[in-house]
């Protein structure tokens, strides 16, 4: 018997809808009784874009792994298509698949630099620093067209709001005109995630991003600007990427950056099934390996939510992960860690009502 027709979805690191936990009924897509060229024919998924009416754009949580406490997504779904995104299981809220929905479906918050703004013009608002791209990249392919994100700067200059971007895509260098003024009052740090210096590797398993070359090459022109740059090494895979934190702390404090951190891979919920699909498909004489050791990372299991563990693992592997990260830190002179932005500037901005304040 011939095997069953398992097309590719070109350009996509999901190639797989997981069913959602949330959902009674489950569609499976049949293309077996297709023939090869209209089963790729198909499988050509394209991006769609849905706007997103939500009253709210800022997201707040109470995490002690994380560095922040309000985060603003201007997009729901994220096109770069990173097949190990913690982000995933957020489409499965709107009824969809953490998988090829994820990256294929993406809903866009046209509203959101005047939700910003109505947000920092509260009356009960203490300035403290805002994350952008806390969920999803808030550079990915849509902000192009769209320029939320630029809108939402702009905003944030105009409050001196101070604000944290991490992005895996060199799109960031076009609001140099926004990111300078604020790197010289203390309000801005870019973090660009590079997981791989392999464009090989990076090209399946982080598609539609910039190319690690392209990121770094991001990195030279924002310090080249004086604007703060962090090189995130994530998410660490062991086995698979563990290798390369010395090579990629070397070329990133050579293109500029002066801080550094990283993240030990996360399989949470719908994530897991995604990821594993896609070792066994572009790795699979690697796959047993790493699951072997991502496994030792994570007492035994694939992944574990506990705070304090989840984001570095715990056991001989991931110790030998952060004595190397922080032995390359310090040989290349980077901080382990994020410089303090400063509050001390903001302004509450006038809300899209234009409603003027009483009293200051």
């Amino acid at each position: 018997m011939n095997e069953p027709i398992r097309p590719t979805s070109v350009g996509r690191g999901a190639q797989i809808n997981p069913s959602n936990r949330f959902a009674r009924i489950e569609y499976v897509e049949d293309l077996s009784h297709l023939e090869d060229e209209d089963a790729a024919d198909i499988s050509r998924i394209r991006t769609e874009y849905f706007s997103d009416v939500s009253k709210s754009v800022v997201s707040e949580n109470d995490s002690p792994d994380v560095f922040f406490r309000y985060s603003v997504n201007p997009y729901r779904g994220c096109a770069h298509g990173c097949s190990y995104c913690y982000a995933r299981p957020t489409h499965e809220y709107l009824g969809l698949s953490a998988g090829l929905d994820f990256e294929a479906k993406i809903f866009v918050k046209e509203r959101a630099p005047e939700l910003f703004r109505d947000w920092l013009a509260r009356d009960r608002y203490e300035p403290e620093l805002v994350m952008m791209s806390g969920v999803t990249d808030c550079y990915q392919p849509a902000e192009r067209h769209f320029q939320l994100t630029r809108k939402c700067l702009e905003v944030a200059l105009e409050a001196r709001q101070p604000i944290a971007v991490i992005t895996k895509n060199a799109l960031v260098t076009r609001d140099l005109d926004l990111l300078t003024p604020m790197a010289e009052q203390n309000l801005i740090n870019i973090a660009l995630s590079i997981t791989s210096l392999d464009q090989a590797l990076t090209r399946v398993m982080e598609p539609r991003t910039s190319s690690p070359a392209a990121r770094l090459r991001a990195i030279r022109e924002l310090s080249d600007a004086g604007i703060p740059t962090h090189v995130m090494v994530a998410p660490i895979i062991p086995g698979l990427n563990d290798s390369e934190i010395p090579a990629i702390l070397r070329a990133a404090r050579d293109a500029g950056a002066t801080s550094a951190a990283y993240v030990l891979l996360r399989l949470p919920l719908t994530v897991k099934p995604v990821f594993l699909e896609w070792l066994d498909r572009h790795l699979p004489n690697q796959k047993d390996k790493i699951e072997s050791r991502l496994r030792e990372t994570r007492g035994g299991q694939l992944y574990e939510s506990d705070f304090g563990t989840r984001m570095i693992g715990r056991g001989e592997i991931a110790d030998q992960i952060r004595q190397t990260f922080e032995v390359f830190v310090k040989k290349h002179g980077l901080i382990h860690g994020h410089r303090p932005l400063d509050t001390s500037q903001f302004r509450r901005p006038v809300p899209k009502s234009g409603q003027l304040r009483l009293f200051d």
